[in-house]
C-alpha cells in the first residue's frame, strides 16, 4: 500500500500555483472553478492536502473524494466546509460535471465581527458525510454571493473591498445556517433514531456500578459510536431537543447523582468519584449549575 504523502498549502497564492492555475487576484481569497482545481492537480490518492484556510464547495461529480480517512460520492451534489488543518484529497477516477471552491485565508477576517464569530459557524467541524444538500433556488443565492465576492476582488482594490468581501461571506454563511436548520428539520425521522440511539447510549454508559475508572463521558465518546462529528451531533441534539450532548451528559449525571444522595449514606466526595470526577469541587459546580443547589443543600434542604 503506497504510503500517504501530505502537502501543506498555507497560502491562497500557494494553491494556485499548486493546481496550475493563473496567480490570485486577491491574495487572501479565492474562488477557483472545479474542473480546473481537479483536472489539473495529481489525481492520486495517496496525495492528500492539507489547506490553512476556510474553504467552501460545491461539489457535483462521478467518482470518489477523501476527506481525512473516509471516502464518499458526491454525483448528487452538496456543500462541503473545511477549517484550516483538515485533509482533504482526490481518488484517480474524479470526474467533474460541475462545482466551485471558495478559500478564505483567516488573515482576511482578522479583526472583523466575522472573525470573532467564526467559531460559531460549526459546520466547519462536520465530517464531509454530513454535508450540506442545496436546492436549486438554495444554490442560487449562494452562487449570488459568490459572484458579489468575485466582483470585489476582482476589480481596483480600495478600503471598502474587504469589508464588502467579509460582509459578503458571512451572508453566504448564514444563509448556510439557514439551509442546514432546514436540513434537520427535514430529516425528522433520521434525527429521532439518533437522538433514541444516544440516549440508550448515555443511560448505558451512567448505568455502570461506578464511573471511578472510566470517568466522565467525553463528546466524542457517543459521536464516534454513532459514526458523526462532535459538532454535527451536538447541532442536532440542539435542534432537536433544545440541549447539547454536554448538557445531555450533565443532565444525566445529575439524575444520578440525585438516586445517590437520596438513596445511599455515601459522602459527597465519595458519590463525586463514583461519578468520575477526579475533584468533588467539580461535581459541586456542575450540580449547583444544573440544579440550584449544592449536593449538600440538596440531600439536606432543611
Amino acid at each position: 500500500m503506497k504510503k500517504e504523502s501530505i502537502i501543506d498549502l498555507e497560502s491562497i497564492g500557494a494553491l494556485h500555483e499548486f493546481v496550475q492555475c493563473p496567480p490570485p487576484r486577491h491574495p487572501l481569497v479565492s474562488v477557483i472553478d472545479h474542473r480546473d482545481f481537479y483536472g489539473r492537480r495529481p489525481k492520486d490518492p495517496a496525495v492528500r492536502l492539507r489547506m490553512g484556510f476556510y474553504t467552501i464547495s460545491c461539489k457535483k461529480f462521478e467518482g470518489l473524494m477523501y476527506y481525512g480517512k473516509g471516502h464518499y460520492d458526491f454525483k448528487d451534489g452538496s456543500l462541503v466546509f473545511t477549517a484550516p488543518g483538515q485533509v482533504i484529497g482526490a481518488g484517480p477516477d474524479i470526474r467533474v460535471e460541475e462545482g466551485w471552491g471558495l478559500f478564505v485565508h483567516p488573515d482576511v477576517l482578522h479583526g472583523t465581527a466575522l472573525g470573532r464569530k467564526i467559531h460559531e459557524y460549526t459546520f466547519f467541524h462536520y465530517e464531509v458525510n454530513e454535508a450540506l444538500h442545496i436546492s436549486e433556488e438554495e444554490n442560487s443565492l449562494i452562487r449570488d454571493c459568490l459572484r458579489k465576492i468575485e466582483r470585489e476582488y476582482q476589480g481596483s482594490i480600495d478600503k471598502h473591498t474587504q469589508g464588502l468581501i467579509v460582509s459578503n461571506i458571512e451572508l453566504l454563511l448564514n444563509y448556510c445556517n439557514r439551509f442546514y436548520d432546514r436540513q434537520f428539520y427535514t430529516r425528522t425521522r433520521v434525527n429521532a433514531d439518533v437522538v433514541q440511539r444516544f440516549e440508550a447510549l448515555l443511560k448505558d454508559y451512567f448505568g455502570q456500578p461506578t464511573l471511578i475508572e472510566s470517568g466522565l463521558p467525553p463528546v466524542t465518546y457517543f459521536s464516534s459510536r454513532l459514526n458523526l462529528s462532535p459538532s454535527y451531533l451536538s447541532d442536532l441534539l440542539q435542534k432537536t431537543t433544545g440541549k447539547s450532548t454536554l448538557e445531555h451528559i450533565h443532565l444525566e449525571l445529575v439524575d444520578r447523582a440525585k438516586s445517590l444522595l437520596w438513596g445511599t449514606p455515601h459522602s459527597i466526595s465519595e458519590i463525586a468519584y463514583e461519578l468520575g470526577f477526579e475533584h468533588p469541587s467539580h461535581f459541586t459546580k456542575i450540580f449547583k449549575a444544573k440544579t440550584g443547589k449544592s449536593p449538600s443543600e440538596f440531600r439536606n434542604p432543611n
